[in-house]
This record gives structure tokens, sequence and C-alpha cells, in this order.
């Protein structure tokens, strides 16, 4: 017979010492993996983010639907401080999606955050995670996120969720549920799990404020993009003209023109390329422009994330 080793679980302390020091940063770091266990893809907006005399852990946002997202977590069990924190923080951040993470949550805590679910509009959403540290004899550590509390109607989302969409919504969403699918189990490209019912989809380039888009657009038109948005509009429009100057290089790379777009009279700018494409289009032509999609999402991560991190550490020392 196997011989199995022993799971043993290690203290939240010994792995981060400190929750601010340690522990933060840390999680600022993986937030892909706590998206994957969520279903979410992360960005991180900002850490420590002062919101009066107090400062939210973690401020995000989650790309696929641009909601906002604070994340309150803490090396013990839940307790009452923090959670009147995280409520000031999700009123006072306006977020959509509200995450509190801490070694075990107690029971009346549990019960609140359902009651919130079950009380609060559908559009907000309250998490509670369990973080956990593990190893099995001798070996390495490793740490699992484990859901205790999620929304009804996100679990039931992760089957099908088009409860309450209309009928071209709900093709949006299964148009894009597909092309999440096969971009993350064949391709790697994203941890993303779950579209939502609109013409786009917003993909982490691993770059904060650098998305890669695929999106039905007007008359007919679908595209891929670089869509830059650091947040600060003299930023977004200093490394789209650094791109731009390199203009002839990266089409020779690329292997077609792309359309430039500076859009001035927004805070953001974009890359793009374009082909005929509707949502409405049958079948047969839909798994065409997922194709297509897929293959310029892949090109344009390998052609534009080394360029865009070398120009941003000379812009942003």
């Amino acid at each position: 017979m196997k011989q199995f080793g022993k799971l043993k679980r290690v203290a939240l302390r010994e792995a981060w010492t400190n929750e601010a020091q340690n522990f933060t940063p840390w999680l600022a770091s993986n937030l892909d993996a706590l998206g994957e266990a969520l279903g979410l893809e992360l960005e991180l907006t900002s850490r420590e983010a002062a919101f009066g005399d107090f400062s939210l852990d973690l401020l995000t946002k989650d790309l696929g639907s641009s909601r906002i997202v604070v994340i309150e977590n803490q090396l013990t069990q839940t307790d009452h401080d923090h959670l009147g924190k995280l409520l000031t923080y999700a009123a006072g951040f306006d977020a959509s999606i509200v995450i509190w993470i801490s070694e075990s949550v107690r029971e009346e805590h549990r019960q609140t955050l359902e009651w919130l679910n079950q009380r609060t509009d559908t559009e907000t959403l309250f998490f509670g995670v369990v973080i956990e540290v593990l190893k099995i004899d001798d070996s390495r550590p490793a740490y699992n996120f484990k859901i205790v509390v999620a929304p009804n109607q996100w679990r039931k989302a992760k089957k099908s969720a088009t409860a309450g969409l209309s009928p071209r919504e709900e093709r949006y969403k299964a148009y894009f549920q597909k092309l999440i699918d096969e971009l993350r189990e064949r391709h790697h490209f994203t941890r993303a799990r779950i579209a939502q019912g609109q013409g786009w989809y917003s993909f982490s380039s691993g770059i904060q404020g650098i998305g890669y888009n695929p999106v039905f657009a007007m008359r007919g038109k679908t595209r891929v993009e670089v869509y830059i948005d650091t947040g600060n509009q003299s930023e977004n429009k200093a490394l789209f003209d650094a791109l731009f100057v390199q203009k002839m290089e990266i089409s020779a790379k690329y292997g077609q023109e792309l359309t430039w777009e500076r859009l001035d009279e927004k805070r953001a700018s974009r890359i793009a390329i374009y082909r005929d494409g509707s949502i409405d289009a049958d079948e047969s032509e839909l798994e065409e422009i997922k194709q297509w999609h897929i293959e310029h999402l892949l090109q344009f991560k390998k052609i534009f994330n080394p360029i865009i991190k070398r120009e941003l550490k000379r812009l942003i020392p």
C-alpha cells in the first residue's frame, strides 16, 4: 500500500510575522491566486488606501467587470473591529465586491456576511475567505484560499447566471464565457472564470493599468486592444506617445498595421486591431471571431508586454 504523508496546518504567524509588513504585501503580489479562487481577475489599485483616519489593506479592481473591490485581511480570527472597518471601507470606496480574509471566521460574522448578501442588491457581493498554510510532513508550506461565505447568485453564476439578463446580454455572456474558458484552459492566458453580460472583457496584462481587451464595437466591428489606463491621464498619454514613436518597429513585429487612438478627450488611450464582427452573427462566424480574438490577444501580450515594461521603467523610475 502507498504510504501517505500527514497533512499539518501551519500557524499563519510562522509564515507572515506581521500583517501589515508581511502578509498584506504578499497578498498584493498574489492577487491572481486569490482571484482564481473567487473567479475574479483582480488588479491592484493601491495598498493601505486612506479613508479618513483609517487605511484599507488593499483597494483593487475586478478587470472583467471594472467593479471596485475592497480587501481587508487579518492573521487572526475575525473580530468586530475588522467587521466595522470592512463596512466603512465598502461605503467609503463605493465598492461592489467586499472580501474579508482571516485565519478563521467566527459563526456570528459568517451569519453577518450571509445576511448582507441576502439584504443588499445583486451588484454588491460579500466574501469571507480563510487563508490556510499547510504542509505534508516536512514539505515546504503551501497556502490555500478557502471560501467560507459567497453570495448565492455567485455560486449560481459559476454554472449559468443568465437570470435577469436581456437576450443580447445573454449572447455576450455566452460568447465571452467560451472565450475565457479557452484562454484559461488551452493557453493559460488568464485565471478568470466568469463572464459578464457585456460587449467587452478586460484581461490582465500583469502590468498595473494595462489591459488586453476583446471588444464588440459599434457599426458591426470588433477589436482587440491594448487599453492604457493607469488612473493618471498624463501618464497614460506619455506612455502612448512613447509607444507611438516606435509605431513602425511595433507594426513590423506584429506583421500588421495597428490603429493608434490617443483619445485626447478621455483619460485612457488604446492601440487596437479591428475586423468586421457582431454578436448577432451565427454560431460558425462567432467561432471564427473567437479564434481571431484569441490569436490577437496572445500576440498583443507577447509583443507589447516587454515594450510597455521597459517604457514604464523609463517614464516612472
